[in-house]
């Protein structure tokens, strides 16, 4: 069995991400484990451990905003595989997750002995889906919108999370040490890269990159 090196585990629910690194250790026994439990913890990890083998990352994460966060990592850190790890898996989501970038996705309802196997196909390059899974049409609109989130910088993309957090430029430029000045040079920069005007456009343009099932909302 391959032995990564560096895995990091996204997930903000212990029991369950125990309960799985309990699972995995089994078998991945000289793998060095990371766990973030929110999207600012695992931002951190990727900086510090731009080296690790594969990310496991759950869409409904504190922060995460639906597929943006995938999408941000695949762009800044294209060398790292990103497997979802999901408590649903509806067709439209799983189809959406690798649109955007994801390498696999785990139901966290797979028997053991898949997930070993998907965690080994994508490490080998390959991706991985469940075998009832059946690929749907891809959304243009949201493919155009999801390359112009990945066009944005990590400042950009952290700001542009504070708009749909509903934060004001104050408080913002507040939060990051900066002047409002700055935010606002970034806020154009953001508009421009997203085709929108204002903030509002912003936050609805990527509004369609959420999650569609409520229960993520949770």
């Amino acid at each position: 069995m391959i032995q990564p090196e560096k895995i990091i585990i996204a997930d903000d629910h212990p029991l369950f991400r125990q309960a799985l690194l309990g699972t995995l250790k089994t078998k991945f026994v000289t793998t060095q484990w990371l766990e973030a439990q929110t999207i600012e913890e695992l931002e951190q990890l990727l900086r510090q451990n731009n080296d690790s083998d594969l990310v496991l990352l759950d869409l409904n994460i504190p922060g995460a905003h639906g597929f943006n966060t995938l999408i941000h990592v695949r762009n800044h850190f294209p060398q790292i595989p990103v497997v979802i790890v999901s408590a649903y898996e509806d067709h439209d989501t799983i189809s959406k997750a690798m649109e955007y970038g994801a390498s696999g996705f785990v139901p966290k309802s797979t028997p053991v002995d898949e997930i070993f196997n998907a965690i080994e196909q994508v490490l080998i390059g390959e991706l991985w889906l469940p075998a009832k899974f059946q690929a749907l049409e891809q959304s243009a609109d949201n493919i155009n919108i999801a390359e112009r989130v990945a066009s944005l910088t990590q400042q950009q993309y952290r700001i542009l999370m504070m708009f749909a957090q509903g934060m004001l430029n104050k408080q913002i430029a507040y939060d990051l040490n900066v002047s409002e000045a700055t935010i606002k040079a970034h806020a154009t920069a953001i508009f421009r890269k997203l085709d929108v005007r204002n903030r509002t456009q912003a936050v609805i343009a990527i509004g369609q990159l959420n999650l569609t099932d409520t229960r993520f909302a949770e």
